[in-house]
Order: structure tokens, then sequence, then C-alpha cells
């Protein structure tokens, strides 16, 4: 997680951790603020999205597309009930790009 910090500000996108979970085991997920009053959620891919011959890959899918910040925190407090230990990344972007290994979008 910290070398996707590190690679959003290099590219100009400031990128913060805004919750913190279990350091060995948290899911990830990553809000794209898109700075116009919306975001972006992404959230770990389904366990089917893996390629067997790269398992410890991280890959992301779009939960949420350009949808108020409201909708972003319940999201994120009902996966609190679920699994509290998953942790928080949130990058500024105005064209809601991130650099993330995404699962196929259909």
């Amino acid at each position: 997680m910290a070398a996707f910090i590190r690679r959003c500000n290099a590219e100009g996108m400031p990128a913060v951790v805004m919750r913190r979970g279990a350091s060995e085991a948290g899911a990830i997920f990553v809000v794209a603020d898109r700075l116009d009053g919306t975001s972006d959620l992404y959230a770990p891919a389904p366990q089917s999205e893996f390629h067997e011959g790269r398992p410890g890959d991280r890959l992301f899918q779009r939960v949420a597309e350009r949808v108020a910040g409201e909708t972003v925190s319940a999201r994120l407090e009902k996966e609190k009930r679920f699994d509290p230990d998953f942790w928080v990344v949130a990058v500024e972007t105005r064209d809601g790009a991130v650099p993330l290994d995404r699962a196929a979008e259909e």
C-alpha cells in the first residue's frame, strides 16, 4: 500500500490512508475523489477474478462511480460491520484515474 500511495503522489494525485485496518490481512478499498463532490469506490475483486499464475496480486473492481460522499461512507460503514479490519486509501483525481490493477469490467 505504501508503494501505491507513493506512486499516486509522484503522479500528482495526493493519496492518504483514511482508515487503518489489520496490517497482516486487511482488505483495501480505494476512494477516488473527483474533487467535484463525487467519488468512485474501488473494492477488492472477487477471488474468481484472480489468475492461477499470479495468486498474490491485488486486483480491484469499481463498485461505485461518480457517487456522493455519503454513498461511499454508507458503503464503507456496511463493510465495517462485515469486516472491521479493512483499510481505506483516498486519492484526489479529477478524472477518476487511479493506478490500480483492475479486474475485467463488464
